[in-house]
């Protein structure tokens, strides 16, 4: 019964972030309802026995992503208006998806309501072993059966960082690069003139 009522708890502060996202007219303020969003989110996770993903989704969006993302929003001059001249627009496309998840999300808890075992099979959370979290199973899993595809999937990343800085750093017009060797050449006598002004005199 605790544990309910802490689900709808969360869930629904869950979703007040979710709309203040959407609807906060200042990106910071958006920002900051993103982040309470996701601590709800990792909140739901523990609810659910997953401690690796709630402390993932703590530590990586809202320790890392999200800062960034603060970052960048206060140091660029964002133009709020110009990012709101195609909300109408777009607002019945957003309506449509939402309402289709929201189906989406009733007919999961009818069939769960209604007990279809067939359904409910692979619905069930695999059964853990006592005194074994959550966290030691998935590493265990990770570097026994799973062991080469998540090789591959960090070398897949790896490639795209590469690609990523192989893209920022190829010439084009306009591009100012760094000479190490001409700044480590320079001296104070080809940057700093120092100019003798006489001094004025009162009268």
């Amino acid at each position: 019964m605790f544990t309910t009522v802490l689900f709808y708890l969360f869930a629904a502060v869950l979703v007040g972030a979710a709309v203040g996202v959407v609807v906060a007219r200042n990106p910071v303020h958006s920002a900051l309802f993103l982040v309470l969003a996701f601590f709800n989110s990792a909140a739901l996770w523990l609810l659910l026995q997953a401690e690796f993903l709630a402390i993932a989704l703590v530590l990586v969006y809202v320790g890392a992503v999200m800062v960034l993302f603060l970052f960048v929003v206060m140091m660029l001059d964002v133009n709020v208006a110009a990012l709101r001249e195609g909300f109408a627009r777009h607002a019945p496309l957003g309506l449509v998806v939402a309402g289709l998840m929201v189906v989406e999300m009733f007919q999961v808890l009818w069939v769960r309501r209604l007990g279809e075992p067939a359904l409910l099979a692979h619905a069930q959370p695999a059964a853990v072993e006592a005194g074994v979290s959550n966290t030691k199973a998935l590493g265990t899993l990770l570097y026994t059966q799973y062991a080469y595809p998540f090789q591959l999937a960090a070398v897949v990343l790896l490639i795209a960082i590469v690609a990523a800085i192989a893209l920022t750093m190829r010439k084009r017009p306009g591009l100012k690069l760094q000479d190490v060797s001409k700044q480590v050449a320079v001296t104070k006598a080809d940057r700093l003139r120092i100019i003798k002004v006489e001094a004025e005199k009162r009268p």
